[in-house]
């Protein structure tokens, strides 16, 4: 982590469709927030490549400026202790995560199950988090201090909800090289995902306590 930042990590395999959609979304609708950086890697990346077509074309119906500027890289120990929060694609992923770097694994998800889990973390959750401990301590008062306790807040509810059925569910699906189909299937799980994300950060930072 990096003191004066928050820093999101979203990781997929090649780094060119899954990772790079949530990260641009992400920094789309977080842009106005100075104090937070958005980032991408893969686990097997395919490096100094663009996203494909398909996938520029789709970033592009979502309103991002310049995908074209994506270039792959490969996910190190040093990007992930530099993570706030890291959302993984899917749980192959997660996984590979915390071998490579087991001090985040108490801040990697899914991406979906991030959002499964921030949907069900109340106000009163956050407050929760935001308060002192029983030991004193302070508040957290900067942007920074109130998305890290958010993002902790939200790490807290694991366990609390119910499996899902069908544990696919907490993944993305992996569009590469499949059909157009696949492409759109992988963007209806991205899009909401970011959206439950972003309102829990801006929850966090609004919330009186």
């Amino acid at each position: 982590m990096v003191g004066d930042v928050f820093s999101i990590l979203t990781v997929c395999t090649g780094n060119i469709c899954r990772s790079p959609l949530g990260e641009q979304l992400l920094a789309q609708q977080l842009a106005d927030l100075a104090d937070v950086r958005v980032a991408s890697a893969g686990t097997g990346a395919l490096v100094g490549h663009g996203m494909p077509d398909q996938s520029l074309a789709i970033a592009r119906s979502l309103g991002v400026v310049d995908p074209e500027s994506h270039v792959s890289r490969q996910l190190t120990p040093e990007l992930l202790d530099e993570s706030d929060v890291v959302f993984a694609m899917a749980r192959e992923h997660r996984r590979a995560i915390v071998e490579l770097n087991p001090r985040v694994s108490k801040r990697v998800f899914t991406l979906r199950e991030f959002a499964r889990l921030a949907d069900a973390t109340s106000d009163d959750d956050l407050r929760a988090e935001f308060a002192p401990g029983p030991f004193g301590g302070d508040v957290p008062s900067s942007p920074v201090e109130r998305l890290r306790a958010g993002v902790a807040a939200v790490a807290a509810g694991r366990g609390m909800l119910p499996p899902l059925a069908d544990p696919l569910g907490d993944d993305v699906v992996d569009p590469y090289r499949r059909s157009q189909d696949v492409y759109d299937q992988s963007t209806r799980e991205i899009v909401p995902a970011v959206s439950s994300i972003v309102s829990l950060l801006r929850r966090a930072l609004a919330l009186e306590v």
